[in-house]
């Protein structure tokens, strides 16, 4: 049962995505939360994913009758309680232990989306318990068909509704703080990073309680005993993340479920997930972590809402950090959104209340900004957009 609106309660101490990002830099090693804030190269659209979205102004209504709002949205023949759900992200168990599992909890608690990444640090099986079947799995295609299909497969047996395939990492992103980290591939533990964990207890001694973060999913196809550049080496062997028409295809018949494109930046990439029947696309630049010389997010989206959204369902990740944010995307055309980092802050900063905490706050800040407005149900936001303010889509020249 999710919970209603008398049980939205959120620690006051933290009401904003920037409190939790400020407490779990305190609360986590360097290494872990860099690999958590950074971008690719100078971080260009890292920064401009959210300053981009926050261009977008909304008009309100006051003098116009009002009989409430109501944050329930309805994708895929789901209803959830709200318009946002918990974007995947790769090696959760890094940066707090246990995360995926936290985080998936509470999106079932309050009736929303958790997304599993094939590359984070819990199972589709565990997912799926937690969840009762209601998680979505994010697939990194591998090279080999048969690794494809038996992940497929553990996904249909878990039921869960959505199955997401990634098109934005056809390279590993070029990531400065993960190089000098060593958490690019192969990774490396330096002294440097041990000294790191020997300043944050609380961090390693719940890490010490759940166990060194692994791959959970890709477990059952790794060889045992891996060594850190070993693992760079399977990584590399195991996954062909540049995708095509001809791979999707199978997938398309393969599975039974909802089928979703997630890192669509183009109307031509748009319109072939239309042609290939696939059910959603979410506009995505990987949360500024894959090309840094790339539109921000809010861009694409609102020529690809415009253009398509009548054709499959739009929505959007990269760059939402707030309420305010959840409303601009929306009212640019997404249908629904997702957030990563934000609800990593908040496991970082509060552990296990971190997830709980962080979707009543983003509830609390949507719903504020609905009944400010005047807007009664999400699908009504794009009648409150200033349109001359909407992120401009081609360059301007003097």
């Amino acid at each position: 049962m999710s919970k209603s609106s008398k049980d939205i309660k959120y620690n006051s101490n933290y009401p904003s995505t920037e409190d939790l990002r400020s407490k779990a830099m305190k609360r986590i090693p360097r290494f872990a939360f860099e690999y958590l804030d950074g971008g690719c190269n100078e971080d260009v659209n890292l920064q401009k994913n959210t300053a981009e979205i926050r261009e977008v102004e909304l008009q309100p209504q006051y003098l116009t009758q009002h009989l409430g709002s109501n944050m329930k949205t309805k994708i895929f023949g789901q209803e959830y309680d709200a318009p946002f759900g918990i974007a995947p992200v790769g090696l959760q168990g890094l940066m707090w232990p246990n995360a995926p599992e936290i985080l998936a909890k509470a999106a079932f608690e309050h009736n929303i989306p958790f997304v599993l990444s094939t590359v984070t640090t819990s199972s589709i099986e565990r997912i799926a318990e937690i969840t009762e079947g209601k998680g979505w799995f994010q697939l990194y295609h591998p090279t080999e068909n048969e690794v494809r299909d038996d992940m497929i497969k553990r996904a249909a047996v878990a039921e869960m509704p959505v199955l997401v395939i990634l098109s934005d990492v056809p390279t590993f992103g070029f990531r400065p703080r993960d190089i000098r980290n060593g958490l690019a591939m192969p990774p490396k533990m330096s002294i440097k990073n041990i000294l790191q964990i020997v300043g944050k207890p609380n961090w390693a001694l719940r890490t010490l309680f759940h166990g060194q973060p692994n791959f959970e999913t890709l477990k059952p196809y790794m060889p045992k005993g891996l060594d850190l550049a070993q693992l760079g080496k399977f990584m590399d062997e195991t996954f062909s993340g540049r995708l095509n028409e001809e791979k999707i295809k199978p997938i398309r018949d393969m599975w039974k479920g909802k089928l979703v494109l997630k890192g669509v930046a183009t109307e031509s990439d748009a319109e072939k997930a239309i042609k290939l029947g696939l059910d959603g696309i979410i506009v995505s630049n990987h949360g500024g972590r894959q090309l840094d010389a790339g539109e921000s997010s809010i861009k694409p989206l609102t020529r690809i809402a415009q253009n398509y959204g009548d054709q499959i369902t739009v929505m959007m990740d990269s760059g939402i950090r707030s309420g305010p944010d959840i409303a601009r995307t929306l009212a640019s055309g997404a249908t629904f959104t997702f957030l990563g980092r934000a609800f990593m802050y908040g496991v970082a900063a509060l552990g296990a209340q971190g997830g709980d905490h962080t979707i009543s706050m983003l509830k609390t800040q949507l719903q504020q900004v609905m009944e400010q407005i005047c807007c009664e149900g999400t699908a009504d936001f794009p009648k409150f957009i200033k349109k001359q303010n909407l992120p401009s889509t081609l360059p301007t020249f003097k």
